[in-house]
């Protein structure tokens, strides 16, 4: 089993960076690749820009800690676990923490390239929301 964990400090305030992630439809509007996300309960199925079908199980929508937590239920993983921690460093500050566990070890590779680029567009949104609300 393999982790990535990748951080961003945010100059937006916690909740207005929790927003743009704590919905569990909004995935694609940040992260790299997936074009559009169906709900139904607790799954969440995306879309691949390549048009393949992923389906996750959403465990954890906790709006006092600030923690989305999701897996892959796609059989080309035995085990996958993403976590998004969304933290108050001040009034005016954040840092968001995306990490992912995965099993094969290389599929968490896979996906912390896509992470790590979902927090710069995490950043970006939550910038514009930022200046959007002044």
């Amino acid at each position: 089993m393999a982790t990535t964990r990748y951080e961003q400090r945010i100059a937006a305030p916690a909740a207005v960076v929790w927003e743009v992630v704590r919905r569990p439809e909004s995935i694609p509007d940040w992260f790299p690749g997936v074009v559009s996300a169906q709900m139904d309960g607790k799954i969440r199925t995306i879309t691949l820009r390549s048009g393949l079908q992923m389906p996750e199980e959403i465990l954890t929508v906790d709006s006092q800690l600030r923690r989305f937590q999701y897996r892959i239920t796609s059989p080309i993983y035995r085990m996958h676990l993403g976590t998004i921690d969304v933290i108050a460093l001040s009034d005016t500050e954040s840092l968001c923490v995306y990490s992912t566990t995965a099993e094969p070890d290389i599929m968490a590779l896979v996906v912390g390239g896509g992470t790590y680029r979902a927090l710069g567009e995490i950043a970006r949104l939550s910038l514009l929301a930022l200046e959007e609300s002044k």
